[in-house]
């Protein structure tokens, strides 16, 4: 019986490590994307592209027929979200002056393909609210603001 279970799991783990070998890169740039920060000084990018792997491995017997690449994006997006709403904006680049939410649904959509239905799917956020989201993050990114970026105020301070 242990050498049952001892065979899984390394046929398990070998079928992991190729995945990994295979999508890995491809996941990291679109966690760099939604973190917005440089690909060579990526650590929060790296640590979310982590967490998300951890996850799908834990679900790996679990997949039974469906694509672990469309889960290890969705368990990477799903994370992303949980977090970023809470955290500043990205540090640069294109988009870095993007919302978390704008970059997720513009990495989603643009970088990764996915469909509308599945991005609403994802985020918990109706058809039309991502499109509108979309559309915003498209109009920042083509067409960005002129001039230096509005300082940041806190609530309740009186103007500069």
């Amino acid at each position: 019986m242990r050498e049952r279970q001892a065979s899984r799991d390394a046929r398990r783990a070998r079928e992991f490590e190729a995945f990994v070998a295979g999508a890995a890169g491809r996941l990291l740039h679109a966690a760099t994307l939604l973190t917005a920060e440089p690909h060579d000084d990526n650590p929060r990018a790296q640590k979310l592209l982590t967490a998300a792997l951890a996850r799908t491995y834990v679900s790996w017997d679990r997949l039974r027929g469906e694509d672990p690449y469309d889960c290890a994006r969705t368990e990477l997006g799903v994370r992303f979200a949980r977090g970023a709403w809470r955290r500043q904006r990205g540090r640069g680049g294109a988009l870095g002056r993007l919302t978390p939410q704008e970059r997720l649904v513009l990495v989603l959509r643009l970088f990764e393909g996915v469909g509308e239905e599945q991005v609403a799917a994802v985020l918990g956020l109706p058809l039309e609210r991502v499109r509108t989201v979309q559309a915003r993050a498209m109009a920042l990114v083509l067409h960005p603001p002129r001039g230096p970026a509005p300082a940041a105020r806190l609530p309740g301070a009186a103007p500069v």
